[in-house]
């Protein structure tokens, strides 16, 4: 009978034991999954935060290489502002005024410009001492004989380099037409001419009073017929400009 008890008993703890342990393992596993959860959703919240600022990235504009191009161009642009520029005009009616102009105009790089007269001058208008009209026009300092087109962007020039022949010890009188066309009021004029024996005398600064006050005239220079270029590079030296 004792042993029957003892035997009961026994079977009794080893179940109580077994349930125990059950309920441990259980209250574990409850534990575990819910750390488990967080963990996850963490990694996936995480996940999600970094393609979202992925996606922001690649969205959002680089407005730093907008800044430094637009800074670029703009310096670009002021660089364009400030340059200088030079135009050779001249009026040559047997080539001499121009040899020396393209000689110019080749050294500096800088435009041309030829005045036409809108009635070109005949062989017979130029001989001297006829009465011819290049004679009559020469002795009447009122005289503006008309030109042939124009310059259209005058005001982009600073510097205007201006040849002529010497008739009678002066410029012709179509230079005084184009002076008196148009502003040139802060720019500099570089005259010269072309004689086989005069010298330019008072030819350049007669053609000051057609001008504004605000003119810078530099000295002028005579060149024979059949100037050489390398007169002519001697002279730009002389006169510093590039």
């Amino acid at each position: 009978m004792r042993r029957t008890v003892s035997l009961l008993l026994s079977f009794a703890m080893v179940f109580a034991l077994t349930a125990c342990d059950k309920s441990a393992v259980s209250e574990k596993q409850v534990e575990v999954q819910p750390f488990v959860q967080k963990t996850e959703e963490r990694s996936e919240t995480s996940q999600n935060g970094t393609e979202a600022a992925k996606q922001a990235n690649e969205e959002q504009p680089n407005t730093g290489m907008e800044m430094e191009t637009s800074e670029f161009v703009s310096a670009g642009e002021q660089e364009a502002d400030v340059s200088t520029k030079t135009l050779v005009v001249y009026f040559s009616c047997t080539g001499s005024t121009e040899l020396v102009a393209e000689y110019i105009t080749e050294i500096l790089g800088a435009d041309i410009y030829e005045i036409i007269p809108e009635n070109p001058y005949t062989e017979a208008d130029l001989a001297y001492y006829t009465n011819g009209r290049a004679d009559q026009e020469q002795n009447d300092p009122n005289v503006r004989p008309a030109i042939s087109g124009g310059v259209e962007n005058m005001d982009e020039y600073d510097t205007i380099i201006l040849g002529y022949p010497i008739w009678h010890g002066q410029a012709p009188r179509i230079i005084s037409t184009f002076l008196e066309k148009y502003d040139f009021s802060g720019k500099t004029i570089i005259p010269f001419c072309t004689s086989h024996s005069s010298g330019i005398g008072s030819s350049a600064n007669n053609l000051h009073a057609l001008c504004p006050e605000s003119v810078k005239w530099s000295d002028g220079k005579r060149f024979e017929g059949g100037a050489s270029k390398e007169s002519v590079e001697e002279w730009i030296g002389e006169i510093g400009i590039e």
